[in-house]
């Protein structure tokens, strides 16, 4: 193997992070279990883009308990935890990552783990299957199928498909149930908390938060400013989520208005520019910008780069930007994803579900290998069940079961 990380001596830290991970993740505990009895991806090689921290790590060692041949990199250049990488290499795991990669960098451990040629894709963002469909087509044949883990990603996966050039199958992970529920609504609305304060060490009761999209991460990331004391508002362009994030309490506006009153901005749409010039010059002294969208483009930091008459940091992962106003205002991890750049990203429980679905899907693709004609592919019911009863079952909780009778009356 020819593993590309940092440094090796920092596996010891990783593999602490990886059992803590391990102690709280039922779900995927219970499936290395079971694949190292059946060996469901065995003679298979595996891609996978994620943000590699603790919990990606363990998701790769129960694929790996599962027979396979485990390629792995991160997703975002921010987010990998070296000594994480280092004890998935230790493991046996070849990984080509490190934290704070330029681009070009990325890229090419994009590639590194794409040419052995994987057969199952595991990705976020879809930047694997991007580079697979551009730079790898001759590997194509092999690939059975991959999973697509962020909503992000399934809209790039979307305009593939529709333009008639997504040459294999791929799961529609986030769209699951036990997914975008739990992990985009809990994981998102605590980890985008859990960055902004141990970065910035400042109270939030009191301040107006203004949360940009209210799709499930914005409905968390909302809820959990609510539940912190702020005072939040919401921008958005659906009309239909606008009037359910007013149901919900929160004020409304647009982002041009709300850039005259926020104090903390947090975006999470996954669409470009959300916060762009017009809104910096409109911005508060002080005020504080971060992003919760897969890439670093919601706000406009290439413009503000350019705008802006100085800049210094301020403390660890907050650059200060002055204006040709006078104001400051400062940018968290870059603009890239603050739960990740700033934090250690969703909670293990709630990373436990969405990565059970991982796995599960990743084996519901190899044994349905040749047989499915759909390239976007939904997770099935029945693994989206069962997730959800086996964790009912680890939270100690029970639910009822039709009757006979009471079946016949719903369903004939």
């Amino acid at each position: 193997m020819s593993s590309e990380i940092r440094d090796i001596g920092l596996a010891e830290s990783g593999e602490l992070k990886i059992e803590w991970v391990k102690r709280n993740c039922d779900l995927l505990r219970t499936l290395e279990e079971e694949f190292t009895k059946t060996k469901p991806f065995a003679g298979k090689k595996i891609a996978l883009s994620v943000h590699l921290e603790a919990k990606t790590a363990y998701l790769c060692k129960v694929l790996k308990a599962g027979g396979a041949e485990m390629y792995v990199t991160g997703s975002n250049p921010l987010s990998t935890q070296d000594d994480v990488a280092a004890a998935l290499v230790k493991a046996g795991l070849e990984v080509h990552a490190w934290y704070d990669s330029t681009q070009e960098e990325y890229n090419h451990h994009i590639r590194e783990v794409l040419k052995p040629g994987p057969n199952i894709i595991i990705d976020d963002g879809g930047d694997l299957v991007h580079m697979m469909h551009t730079e790898f087509t001759d590997l194509i044949p092999q690939v059975i199928g991959g999973c697509e883990e962020t909503t992000t990603g399934i809209l790039r996966l979307e305009a593939m498909a529709k333009a008639g050039t997504l040459q294999f199958p791929m799961v529609r992970v986030n769209n699951a149930m036990c997914k975008h529920f739990f992990d985009n609504r809990y994981g998102t609305g605590q980890s985008v908390w859990d960055g902004i304060n141990r970065t910035t060490n400042l109270i939030v009761a009191g301040k107006i938060v203004v949360v940009a999209g209210y799709g499930w991460c914005g409905k968390g990331t909302a809820m959990r400013a609510k539940g912190l004391g702020a005072r939040v508002i919401v921008t958005e362009i659906d009309p239909v989520k606008a009037i359910e994030a007013v149901m919900d309490g929160f004020d409304v506006m647009p982002m041009k208005e709300a850039a005259k009153v926020g104090d903390i901005f947090v975006t999470v749409t996954g669409c470009d520019k959300v916060i762009d010039e017009e809104d910096f010059m409109e911005l508060k002294d002080g005020a504080i910008l971060c992003n919760a969208g897969h890439f670093d483009c919601e706000i406009d930091m290439a413009r503000l780069r350019e705008i802006a008459v100085e800049s210094k940091e301020m403390r660890k992962n907050i650059m200060g930007y002055k204006l040709s106003n006078g104001r400051w205002i400062f940018v968290l991890g870059e603009g890239r994803l603050v739960n990740l750049a700033c934090g250690d990203g969703h909670p293990a429980e709630i990373m436990d579900m969405s990565f059970a679905i991982q796995a599960l899907s990743a084996k519901y693709l190899v044994e349905n290998a040749g047989s499915l004609t759909e390239k976007l592919i939904d997770v099935p019911k029945e693994v989206d069940e069962d997730v959800a009863r086996r964790k009912l079952a680890f939270l100690g909780k029970q639910i009822d079961v039709l009757t006979p009778e009471q079946e016949k009356y719903l369903y004939g």
